[in-house]
């Protein structure tokens, strides 16, 4: 996008000049004939004029937007058409204000569609960022003639999926810039500070003690092949990388991560509170369950969970409760089960699932919190015993030597 020149005259025959933004001349014009304005010349924007973020996003180059900029999006979009103001209208006003230049392209392309007719739900499916949940609600919304009401639904939903990752994020980063710098300094130790120490200890002539010696090794093996274990550790990760993305590496990985000791429950919780609340604000937009179930499990994470999920909206076809089977479901607590049995009873299921959420996520809160407080502990006593075992080694010598002096 750049600033077209533009002269013309208004609608009363004033003639006007000045400039636009757009993507092309053509685009120029139709933005200018909405202002009625008749445009006699439209000179294109110098290359100095042009938007680099706006450039870079049209090549598909730049940064895609993320969860935050998303809420943000639908909290404002929310906001403006519960205030009176078309939607159309509502969209070039966010496109105009928006920052990042990737949303701004897709706000774009859906204002596009919307002024060739389409629905906010048809002009926004298949465009990058938009998922089939959000696309289903704004159909539901725009259905139920409620598209503010469920737009601020998906505002919250987003903010609170986003609160939940910043708090993962946020709990696992000291313990991962700890182990960082934890292996830097072994690996500094490794490969200059204990040759020093070898050094000293050859001059010196003396039996060097098994202990001594195998931190020797390990510091000539650093030496040698640094360059070689990098590769091969890059090497390993990009194949374990590329493996979990195919079919059959990611149900044995899902599978393993819901077994792990200390994050098996953080997975299996995190996924069931992302379930339940995308199943409650679908059925509190009126979606059907069966729509609401099939949508909700394609937006799970975990392979596994997805599985076992499908066969209760397999069973819900067949007509029976929501309950029935997700009593068979092992790692799914029993009280939550009940909850949504009630919930099915009293004809509030959207209500019960919001509660069941929030059980998960505080659920989810706290093992975060006991995550970290138990790593952080085990990594320190890990990395000062490795630390401590190689200043013993290579101190031993001298300290056997003193002895023997006496």
């Amino acid at each position: 996008m750049g600033k077209y020149r533009y002269q013309g005259f208004e609608a009363g025959g004033k003639k006007i000049e000045g400039t636009i933004d757009a993507d092309s001349e053509k685009e120029a014009r139709k933005l200018l004939r909405r202002q009625n304005i008749r445009a006699t010349k439209i000179s294109a924007p110098s290359i100095l004029e042009i938007d680099l973020g706006e450039y870079l996003a049209e090549k598909g180059l730049s940064k895609p937007f993320g969860q935050a900029e998303l809420m943000r999006f639908t909290r404002q979009l929310a906001i403006l058409i519960n205030a009176g103001v078309p939607i159309l209208e509502s969209l070039e006003i966010l496109e105009q204000q928006e920052k990042n230049p990737s949303l701004r392209k897709v706000v774009r392309n859906i204002s596009v569609h919307v002024e060739e007719g389409k629905s906010l739900y048809d002009a926004m499916i298949g465009q990058i960022g938009f998922t089939k949940l959000y696309c289903s609600l704004v159909r539901a919304g725009e259905s139920a003639g409620i598209l503010d009401t469920i737009l601020n639904k998906l505002a919250e939903f987003l903010e609170k999926a986003e609160k939940l990752k910043k708090q993962v994020k946020s709990a696992l980063t000291y313990p991962v810039i700890v182990v960082i710098v934890g292996v830097a300094v072994v690996f500094g130790l490794m490969t200059f500070v204990v040759p020093q120490f070898v050094s000293i200890l050859q001059e010196s002539n003396q039996e060097i003690p098994w202990v001594t010696q195998t931190v020797i090794d390990i510091s000539n093996f650093f030496q040698n092949y640094t360059l070689l274990l990098i590769v091969g550790i890059f090497s390993t990760t990009m194949i374990f990388l590329n493996y979990i993305k195919t079919t059959s590496g990611k149900k044995q990985w899902d599978i393993f991560t819901m077994k792990m000791p200390l994050f098996g429950m953080l997975v299996i919780k995190g996924n069931l509170g992302s379930f339940t609340r995308t199943l409650a604000t679908m059925l509190s937009a009126g979606v059907p369950i069966i729509d609401a179930l099939e949508i909700c499990i394609e937006t799970l994470d975990n392979t596994q969970i997805a599985k076992d999920l499908e066969k209760v909206r397999k069973a819900v076809i067949e007509g029976k409760s929501i309950t029935e089977p997700l009593k068979r479901i092992r790692y799914f607590p029993p009280l939550v089960t009940q909850m949504i049995k009630v919930g099915e009873s009293t004809g509030n299921l959207d209500q019960m699932l919001i509660k069941v959420a929030d059980v998960f996520e505080e659920e989810v809160e706290e093992l975060v919190q006991n995550l970290t407080k138990l790593i952080e502990p085990i990594i320190l006593v890990v990395l000062g015993g490795i630390i401590g075992f190689v200043l013993i080694a290579m101190y031993l010598p001298i300290f056997m030597t003193a002895g023997g002096a006496e």
